[in-house]
């Protein structure tokens, strides 16, 4: 593909694709009693970021958050859904605040230390973006599953522990995968330019 346009927009769609994908129980490893799960739903959004900037991946955060909403539509206030879907699944999309140092990495080929000093960051922040949207929208909206007691505030950030948790997975995935997936890339981008 010729057109960058039609190139990225084709990488995003495919990333929302396989975002959903990882999201559905096959390969979803554990759903939550009102809602999250534990998955590698988060993964392509985060490629997609550090490969090709913060606005693509916010984008591509946004509309896995309305595909993820379409199968699974639980929504008890219009904020809730902003919150719940495309603002914290937009958030994840922060991992493009390290899409220079990764793309410096690739052009050096330092990609095994770019692992701990861009992967690493950028998946943290990305999941650190949607882990507090979903504690405001756990807090403000489903409070009355604290148990009795329990602060509203705190219950939520325990209840969304799934979404740090997934993160190890997805930072132990992309570490794996984006170092391979920069070198078929780049191998092929040559070999278009050399044809």
């Amino acid at each position: 593909m010729r057109n960058p346009r039609v190139r990225l927009l084709t990488e995003i769609a495919l990333a929302v694709a396989l975002a959903w994908v990882l999201n559905q129980p096959p390969l979803r490893f554990w759903t939550m009693p009102q809602g999250g799960e534990l998955s590698l739903v988060m993964l392509p959004i985060m490629i997609v970021a550090l490969r090709r900037g913060l606005k693509a991946g916010i984008l591509t955060g946004v509309l896995t958050g309305a595909a993820v909403y379409f199968t699974e539509p639980y929504v008890v206030h219009p904020i809730q859904y902003v919150v719940d879907f495309p603002l914290a699944f937009g958030l994840i999309g922060l991992s493009g605040l390290w899409h220079t140092l990764w793309s410096r990495a690739v052009a050096r080929d330092t990609l095994s230390w770019a692992v701990w000093t861009t992967i690493l960051p950028a998946v943290f922040f990305g999941a650190a973006g949607r882990y507090a949207a979903h504690v405001v929208s756990g807090a403000v909206f489903f409070g009355e599953y604290a148990p009795e007691g329990q602060p509203v505030w705190l219950y939520s950030a325990l209840y969304n522990l799934v979404v740090p948790i997934s993160a190890v997975a997805c930072f132990a995935a992309a570490a794996l995968l984006l170092p391979i997936l920069s070198r078929a890339v780049d191998t092929s981008a040559a070999a278009t330019q050399n044809g």
